[in-house]
């Protein structure tokens, strides 16, 4: 296999470690590396990123709502880089030379087409692909033209500002004697479509109780939360999609199981029957897959919805020098048939296990395979309910839990994030940071 040995070739003389994609595992394995091994002189560590700022995907949702203000949770790649002893460049990787352990990244270009940044070759002795993953579309027409996919915190920002001129334009229209409602299609009811229902249908009665009384919370607003399969959180467990259901049912939201979506139109989506469902916006979050270029990078093994097949240490089966984790990677589930699930706790696990098995790859030890362990699911449903289980030596069994409990634990999860990255020192501050904040801003983003 191309990239076996683990002698370093850099001019320096130092193990050249790549990873590419800043995501929740991402950032997570540069910053743990960066600190046992570049500040120690042990390795060079670069981060290529296409962004400027990372967020946590799972609080994308609250973005879109206006629920929680982004720049108080964004972290600023440059600064994170300089704290913590790797390096951050800009740009996105295109290409992959296997041969010469070069990673391939286009030019990135200013909002009026002026290169920042031209395009470069990256060596490297030990690569990460760690890119994430993108909306399935399924090749529904009107999907890409029509709908939003919050992928990105700019997508959600994007989202957040539609919403928020459908309620003044239904406001100023009902003040005109002409009301209008204000509806949302979201389609694909797993986590991120059932979460995202939830908090919208709080954060738009908050909306409209700043001032906007021409529109009835009740009767103006609505919420289609529709699903392809027979229940909605198809992944999770029936009992959860139970609770789950009843409680969104409790908020007003439509549910449609069994429905699929036929097209998307600029005024709502066309259902396989040939019913016709009017919404202002549509989200879709109906499926993921790895970006489509994966498929074609370097000669390495991918499945079909793009992820690269890695064995269980993370390394491609085609490359020992090329890892992959998170949403892009196809990880086998040991004791399990599949692989493991696109889910954040598995990202976090994953940049913990190859912190811990860089270094023996720079000592030329055998790496240890890594193991998925499920730590249950939690699915949120607004700021004060959440429903899930909780799995493993956590809580000695199978715990089914519900409400405030659930939503702090929910909670944790992000914390465990921003202690991987931060540490408990900035953790602790942008904590109570935030929490001054909030006391002092509106319930909602407004604008």
């Amino acid at each position: 296999m191309p990239g076996n040995s683990n002698a370093p070739h850099g001019a320096s003389g130092l193990h050249r470690i790549v990873v590419v994609g800043g995501g929740a595992g991402g950032l997570e394995l540069v910053t743990r590396l960066g600190r046992r091994l570049a500040r120690r002189g042990l390795a060079h560590v670069t981060l290529i990123e296409r962004a400027r700022t990372h967020f946590w995907k799972p609080h994308l949702h609250e973005i879109a709502a206006g629920s929680i203000d982004i720049h108080a949770h964004a972290a600023d790649y440059l600064a994170q880089s300089h704290w913590n002893g790797f390096r951050y460049r800009l740009g996105r990787m295109v290409g992959l030379d296997r041969e010469r352990c070069e990673v391939q990244v286009a030019p990135v270009l200013d909002d009026q087409g002026v290169p920042v940044t031209p395009p470069y070759t990256r060596g490297y002795d030990t690569l990460v692909i760690a890119t994430g993953s993108h909306t399935n579309d399924f090749g529904t027409p009107g999907v890409r033209e029509h709908a939003i996919a919050l992928e990105t915190p700019e997508e959600a920002e994007r989202f957040h500002a539609r919403m928020v001129n459908a309620c003044l334009r239904a406001h100023v229209q009902a003040s005109a004697g002409a009301p209008q409602r204000v509806t949302v299609a979201i389609v694909g009811a797993g986590a991120t479509g059932v979460e995202l229902a939830a908090e919208l249908r709080r954060a738009l009665r908050l909306l409209v109780s700043y001032g906007l009384d021409r529109i009835d919370p009740a009767r103006d607003i609505g919420i289609h939360l529709i699903e392809a399969g027979p229940r909605i959180l198809p992944a999770l467990p029936e009992r959860i999609a139970t609770a789950a259901t009843e409680l969104l049912r409790g908020m007003g939201v439509e549910l449609r199981c069994d429905t699929r979506v036929a097209a998307v139109r600029a005024d709502g989506i066309e259902l396989a029957g040939g019913e016709f469902v009017p919404a202002q916006l549509v989200v879709w979050a109906a499926g993921v897959k790895a970006p489509a270029w994966m498929r074609e990078l370097g000669g390495l093994e991918t499945n079909r919805i793009h992820q690269l097949v890695v064995r269980p240490t993370l390394q491609s089966t085609r490359d020992d020098a090329v890892f992959a984790i998170g949403d892009c990677a196809a990880a086998p589930w040991l004791g399990h048939d599949g692989t493991v699930p696109p889910r954040a706790q598995a990202a976090h696990q994953q940049a913990s296990h190859l912190a811990r098995q860089l270094p023996r790859r720079l000592r030329g030890e055998p790496l240890q395979p890594w193991a998925y362990r499920d730590f249950g699911s939690l699915v949120s449903l607004g700021q004060y309910s959440t429903v899930g289980h909780l799995m493993g030596g956590l809580v000695g069994g199978n715990l089914w839990v519900e409400g405030l409990f659930a939503r702090a634990m929910y909670l944790s999860l992000y914390k465990l994030h921003e202690l991987a990255v931060h540490g408990w020192w900035r953790t602790t501050l942008g904590t109570a940071s935030r929490l001054l904040t909030r006391r002092t801003e509106p319930r909602v983003k407004l604008h």
